[in-house]
């Protein structure tokens, strides 16, 4: 019919109208596409809960420094505090609401199966000092590659809930001379996005100011120093 009435020039605004429909629909689908690959290749964050105060929440991401957040903001690893009260805080993370515990992080899955790095930054003293956890609870880690194992005080490892009771005891050299300690065997070690299982451990009797990260996780890692950065990445 448009050929009868209008002739081929109507035949043909129709064909151009079609073709420039056509491949603004191919293009539209060609940018979805590319915003999905984007949002598929993102990477999902490791959040722990260190602390909560009125309105905001002390949080650790990715084995970072805890930093505060406050409720209703949005960090720039894309998690966002929705609510806190005097335990707990409801945050937005990888796509999913979750509510964190004290001592909780939510582990990303990325890195299960292997591979993952962490990077860490000096102190004031040249000491590399980071948020880690062990079985699931936020731990401050020093790292120490004089320690043969991971160190844990007494108190510490009553708060991440290690039984020591059947643990092997032993006498090791510290700083301040000897030390009675107890083996034990911590499920799982993360620091940023590394993940180690089966680490062995040992807890002593005193207190100590930070678990030290020793080399029974120390040596299956590649460690490189720059400056004042250190980047760790999981060798096996």
């Amino acid at each position: 019919m448009c050929l009868a009435d209008g002739g081929n020039g109507v035949l043909i605004r129709c064909i151009e109208k079609s073709a420039c429909w056509l491949g603004w629909a191919s293009s539209r689908h060609t940018i979805l596409l590319s915003l999905f690959s984007l949002c598929s290749g993102a990477q999902a964050v490791d959040v722990g809960l260190a602390g909560v105060f009125p309105g905001k929440a002390l949080l650790t991401i990715d084995g970072g420094v805890p930093r505060t957040v406050a409720v209703g903001s949005r960090t720039a690893e894309g998690v966002t505090v929705l609510s806190v009260d005097s335990q707990t805080a409801t945050i937005e993370a990888n796509g999913r609401k979750q509510v964190l515990r004290v001592g909780q992080n939510v582990a990303s899955q990325s890195s299960a199966g292997g591979g993952g790095k962490a990077t860490l930054t000096a102190d004031g003293r040249g000491h590399f000092v980071t948020t880690g956890n062990v079985n699931g609870t936020t731990v401050r880690f020093l790292v120490d590659t004089g320690a043969t194992m991971i160190s844990l005080g007494a108190s510490e490892a009553r708060r991440i809930g290690l039984d020591t009771s059947k643990g092997r005891t032993a006498f090791v050299n510290t700083a301040n001379g000897q030390a009675v300690v107890t083996h034990v065997k911590l499920d799982t070690v993360r620091v940023g996005e590394i993940v180690i299982n089966n680490v062995d451990a040992v807890v002593h009797q005193q207190e100590m100011p930070f678990a030290l990260l020793g080399m029974s996780f120390l040596n299956r890692m590649e460690m490189q120093r720059d400056g004042q950065t250190m980047t760790l990445r999981k060798r096996y």
